[in-house]
């Protein structure tokens, strides 16, 4: 059964120190649930495994002939737009896993246990920002084997994927809220692609937005995308076209992409948290 991972240990009643315990127990064993879910069928970190690389390939050596990149190369302009394209498109997965266990009963028999019922929230944000973190660590390695090279301090660059990291976790929560308001996890695909694809690709993450016509090039210099890939870029000591645009967001790539990142997490958990509570008392 699913549900045989999610183990209470509920007792007589406890300090706040015990109480934050349980809750940290009940987190835990979702978490563990969803990646026993994954070790089960590996094919649901293709978004997060196979498709960076086939991403990296594609767009290096099949478009990066075509686009020039002053001072450096299209591989190392692109690595810091196909990551944060990779993990914008990947937190998809929320949406779907969230809405497949609505839509199978998992969750009412999770409501059945004396556990806490944001655990479930908590938990799927956590597992899915582990399979982020598998993304990270596969475009990194990619980018390095086709000659990617970042020009910059061992800690800068690693603030740069922590940054790319911290926004697909606050992006996962965005995805939640789809998941929540879907019937069904083909509908919350479709929800999570017609947001999560314009997002991705109208943004600097693989063209400079010089070339866009200008009402275009505002939209993705104010994308959070672009913000998140000009951070990294910035952070990896690759080369930056936005550096020159006088948007704000590119002008301060680093605060913007923190100051988005804050803010999506601060609407959208607790607008996930509503969402869950309104389909789960119907």
């Amino acid at each position: 059964m699913t549900t045989a991972v999610v183990q209470s240990h509920r007792g007589a009643p406890t300090t706040s120190i015990g109480h934050m315990t349980d809750r940290l127990a009940d987190v835990w064993a979702l978490t563990r649930r969803n990646l026993i879910h994954v070790s089960r069928e590996p094919m649901q970190l293709s978004d997060v495994t196979v498709q960076p690389v086939l991403f990296t390939l594609l767009f290096i050596y099949v478009f990066g002939s075509g686009i020039p990149i002053a001072g450096g190369s299209y591989k190392d302009f692109a690595l810091a737009g196909l990551l944060t394209l990779n993990l914008t498109t990947s937190t998809m997965g929320t949406a779907v896993g969230l809405s497949t266990d609505l839509h199978e009963g998992v969750i009412d028999r999770f409501r059945t246990l004396p556990m806490w019922r944001a655990a479930i929230l908590v938990g799927r944000s956590i597992s899915d920002v582990l399979s982020a973190t598998v993304c990270v660590v596969i475009v990194a390695a990619t980018g390095l084997a086709v000659g990617w090279r970042p020009d910059a301090s061992l800690h800068s660059v690693i603030a740069g994927f922590a940054i790319a990291l911290f926004f697909s976790y606050s992006l996962s929560w965005a995805s939640a809220c789809f998941g929540l308001n879907s019937k069904g996890p083909e509908s919350a695909q479709s929800l999570g692609f017609i947001f999560l694809f314009p997002l991705a690709f109208i943004s600097n993450s693989l063209v400079p937005t010089a070339g866009m016509p200008s009402w275009l090039a505002d939209i993705a210099n104010w994308n959070p995308v672009s913000a998140v890939t000009a951070a990294a870029r910035h952070l990896f000591g690759n080369p930056n076209p936005s550096g020159s645009v006088h948007a704000w967001p590119m002008q301060h790539p680093v605060e913007a992409a923190l100051l988005w990142s804050v803010a999506i997490l601060a609407v959208c958990a607790p607008l996930a948290a509503h969402f869950f509570r309104v389909r789960t008392a119907e």
